[in-house]
């Protein structure tokens, strides 16, 4: 008896519209906001903000005296 088991998931709100989720659509309420959610995450509309790296000038290598030979 105890094969016949099915664990349930913990109803939660939609991420999408807030309403109860479904055990079908998990964490969802429909395949309707998993798709919307889906195409959030294609079209980057989810980003984690970020500042650009910035060069550092000290790591650059100088490629002016790479030919000449100094004694």
């Amino acid at each position: 008896m105890a094969d016949n088991v099915v664990i349930l998931k913990p109803t939660r709100p939609c991420p999408v519209c807030g309403k109860p989720s479904t055990q079908a659509d998990h964490p969802f309420c429909s395949p309707r906001c998993a798709d919307i959610d889906l195409n959030r995450w294609l079209s980057g509309s989810y980003v984690i903000p970020a500042e650009p790296a910035a060069e550092d000038d000290d790591d650059a290598v100088s490629t002016e005296d790479s030919g000449e030979d100094e004694d």
